[in-house]
């Protein structure tokens, strides 16, 4: 077997327990290492062996979205070759796995070498909550946490890899959670990666009207499913004295509740 093949058939139905990557994110590994350690937590309640590469770096999003793309080319290669040896790939945000999924392939789509190499790494990279239940059937052992909590479904999970009802279900086993609906959740918080420095007014009109809604919901907690969105929204509830918390998904799964939330300091102050 070469050293960018896949391994043979795992999951559920083989009886082998699969082989997953960990992607851990730029921002996950930078600001909020929790929710690679929740992630990791839920794999392994799931039955997956987990393995954290250590040479695994940017997904070259960035990259790609400035118009920089000869580096970002150099980032995909350097991440498919590190991460194409297992059975799957999985990563608590939809944007990178957006980026493997989409850009990839897209980039590579007339290399004879890693045009096949892209394709077959997109085929296996998963974003966490679409993972656990349409790959492994999986539901997390129950933990309590009362609270009214309201989800944000941002742009790349939802529009690139169909992610809506997976983390509503996965919710659903956090006893005492109630969750509410928030008013044009599929709505983009203004944070776009580049496009919140790039366009910065745009970017602060638009989560200030994400922030207003939130607050409507009478919500006491904002999920997730991307750090970069949930930075940016509890950033501006911060700014606007809002008592709103906010955690990722992941982090609500495995009781996580009663810690620091995003933009909060060790007791709960915003910073």
């Amino acid at each position: 077997m070469s050293e960018h093949s896949a391994t043979g058939a795992s999951g559920p139905a083989s009886g082998r327990p699969p082989r997953v990557a960990l992607f851990v994110t730029c921002l996950v590994n930078v600001m909020r290492p929790a929710v690679a350690e929740a992630t990791r937590e839920l794999l392994v309640a799931a039955g997956c062996t987990v393995d954290v590469p250590l040479r695994q770096t940017c997904c070259g999003q960035p990259a790609f979205n400035s118009g920089d793309t000869a580096d970002g080319r150099a980032l995909a290669r350097h991440q498919i070759a590190v991460l194409e040896g297992y059975d799957h790939v999985v990563a608590p945000s939809g944007s990178c796995i957006g980026t493997i999924r989409h850009t990839y392939p897209e980039t590579f789509a007339d290399d004879p070498d890693w045009g096949p190499r892209a394709r077959a790494l997109a085929a296996r990279a998963f974003e966490i909550t679409s993972f656990l239940v349409d790959v492994m059937g999986f539901t997390p052992a129950p933990t309590r946490h009362a609270a009214r909590a309201t989800y944000h479904d941002t742009c790349s999970g939802l529009r690139e890899l169909g992610i809506h009802d997976q983390p509503r279900r996965l919710l659903g086993s956090v006893e005492n959670l109630d969750l509410v609906p928030l008013p044009d959740a599929n709505v983009c918080c203004g944070f776009g990666g580049t496009f919140c420095v790039k366009y910065p007014a745009i970017s602060n009109a638009v989560v200030d009207e994400k922030a207003r809604a939130i607050e409507g919901t009478g919500a006491d907690v904002l999920l997730g499913g991307d750090l970069g969105c949930l930075m940016n929204m509890a950033g501006r509830l911060g700014r606007r004295g809002s008592p709103v918390r906010v955690f990722h998904t992941v982090e609500a799964l495995t009781g996580r509740l009663s810690t620091a939330g995003v933009g909060e300091g060790p007791k709960g102050t915003r910073r």
